[in-house]
């Protein structure tokens, strides 16, 4: 789904205020003719050798790379500040194992040229929203709503929707609609951008002022947009299959959505509209089935036929082993459908709010027929509606239940729900000391033994949570030098060095993480906050404040080019 003309015009249609309202003003200013100094290549810097299947990069014909990415890093900024953006380390490690191979498999296509690899985000990002969406955004940002994670069946059909969206980055969509766009008379994008703006204060004011622009841009670029459709659905399904998914994903998508489409549309599926359900498009990706051939290798089995791609080790970690650029598919552990089918559980009780239908969920967990998705959902669920005793009851119970990455999950999930209950006094009090400290350690080691995100963020909470701060603070200050834009990990950090009564360490750590999420002024204000502690704070560790000196300067200097691109 193009984040341009047609997500604005479902908002505008619908009346209703958007899930993540600041994208607005962002993508209507993609949608539209931006500045010369943005849309014209930087000599040197922006040129890049034409690609098989994809256009000239950098060649003037809309935006560049640069800046592309530019804005797509302005949008990821306000999305970042909207409470409806989710970090969930566990769903966010679930998506990297579909959206890795799919990135390494269009690599090795072709798809991805090493310079546009380098250059975009490649950055996937989780919403609250329970509409069934998924979106790509400019500079190799992807968006995707628990909703699309919750409807889905399979790990296939989820990954043909992101494998979609990432085509939609790797054939320059966004840069080719530029240029189309460029054609538009300038009473239109003034209006559009006034609209925009006005989102940011008053929805209704935005709604009214989009719709007069609304008829005009949205049929000016309807048969443009339906022609890019078609060629993400075309890449995308190479791309799919080329990342050891069952192309059938594909087909069982657009079954789901046509369903939609003919007898649930309540407004509840942006992705309808954005992505027009031809016969035409159905037909193909049916008629591509044939071509294609997958194979899936069991979790565990160590036998598979030479150039197949593995699914997941009965250890249940992930092998990304992404091929180089014009290399060919490398082995990659795929997730397997049992794991989908919790993490399709964690999205429904993650995007419901409403006690009443988490009831509903808890008590589907509890028959004796349950699935271990519905088992999931409703250990997750009791925890959410104050239950922690059950909680733990119903996670301990679906461990037995799994095995492989499932399994993985499942310890994820009573390690989480453990944690959870410690912030309970009346859980805590009621719970042997030693065997709880116990009980969570084994978690806490086999969490960290994965290497996973999920694993080393749930692993460094239990070292806190068990008096273990130093322990905490080794593990994450090592993840951080390889992912220094984790924000969570930074803040967790933060929680490890205080702890340890590190105060200088304590606050630098939070600035980085709000460099990680690109609030720079707030960065620099921590930062400076890190200078102004007593000196026999600072000068306790030299070197901490020479890295913080350092950083205010550069972050300093990225507050100034933000400022100026804004």
């Amino acid at each position: 789904m193009l984040p341009f003309a047609h997500q604005i015009k479902a908002a505008a249609l619908r009346r209703r205020p958007p899930k993540w309202p600041t994208l607005a003003l962002a993508a209507s200013l993609a949608a539209w003719p931006l500045p010369a100094a943005w849309s014209q290549p930087v000599p040197g810097r922006d040129a890049a050798p034409a690609v098989s299947g994809l256009p000239s990069l950098g060649d003037g014909q809309g935006m560049s790379v640069a800046a592309e990415r530019r804005l797509g890093d302005r949008i990821a900024r306000d999305i970042y500040r909207d409470p409806d953006y989710l970090d969930d380390p566990v769903l966010g490690d679930y998506l990297q194992s579909i959206w890795q191979p799919l990135l390494g498999a269009a690599r090795a296509r072709g798809d991805v040229a090493p310079e546009l690899e380098d250059r975009l985000a490649w950055e996937v990002m989780l919403s609250r929203d329970r509409q069934v969406n998924a979106f790509a955004l400019p500079g190799g940002y992807l968006g995707v709503q628990l909703g699309l994670i919750a409807v889905t069946e399979t790990p296939d059909e989820l990954a043909s929707v992101m494998a979609h969206e990432l085509s939609h980055v790797s054939q320059r969509h966004i840069a080719r609609l530029m240029a189309r766009q460029d054609k538009m008379a300038p009473w239109v994008m003034g209006a559009m951008i006034l609209g925009a703006l006005a989102a940011r204060a008053n929805t209704d004011v935005a709604n009214a002022a989009l719709a007069g622009s609304q008829a005009v841009a949205a049929q000016t670029q309807l048969n443009f947009s339906r022609d890019m459709e078609r060629e993400a659905d075309r890449v995308g399904f190479g791309v799919l299959t080329g990342a050891g998914f069952d192309g059938q994903g594909f087909v069982g998508m657009f079954d789901k959505l046509q369903q939609a489409a003919r007898f649930n549309d309540d407004g509840a599926f942006p992705y309808l509209r954005s992505h027009p359900l031809t016969g035409e498009r159905i037909a193909d990706m049916r008629a591509r089935l044939p071509l294609s051939s997958v194979v899936r290798v069991a979790p565990g089995s160590t036998a598979a036929p030479p150039g197949a791609l593995s699914a997941p080790t009965s250890a249940g970690g992930l092998n990304l082993n992404l091929p180089p650029p014009g290399g060919t598919a490398a082995a990659t552990s795929l997730p397997s459908p049992a794991l989908h089918a919790l993490m399709a559980a964690r999205a429904r009780v993650l995007a419901e709010n409403a006690p009443d239908r988490l009831r509903t969920q808890l008590q589907s967990g509890q028959v004796p027929n349950a699935t271990p998705g519905a088992r999931y959902a409703a250990a997750f669920a009791a925890q959410r509606l104050g239950q922690p005793e059950r909680a733990l009851s119903l996670a301990q119970g679906l461990q037995g239940q799994l095995a492989g990455d499932a399994r993985v999950a499942a310890d994820h999930l009573l390690l989480e729900l453990q944690l959870m209950a410690l912030a309970t006094p009346a859980t805590a009090a009621g719970t042997d000391g030693v065997g709880r400290a116990q009980r969570l350690g084994a978690l806490r080691d086999q969490a960290l033994a994965k290497g996973s995100r999920a694993g080393t963020l749930l692993g460094a909470q239990a070292s806190l949570a068990l008096g273990e701060a130093p322990r905490a603070a080794s593990v994450l200050q090592a993840w951080v030098v390889n992912h220094p834009r984790d924000a969570l990990a930074w803040q967790t950090l933060a929680s490890a060095n205080q702890a340890q009564g590190q105060t200088l360490r304590a606050v630098r750590a939070e600035a980085e993480s709000r460099v990680a999420q690109r609030d720079y002024a707030g960065a620099v204000e921590r930062f400076k906050a890190a200078q102004a502690l007593p000196s026999t704070l600072r000068n306790a560790d030299p070197m901490e404040q020479a890295i913080v000196d350092s950083r205010l300067r550069q972050v300093e200097e990225l507050l100034r080019e933000s400022l100026r691109e804004d």
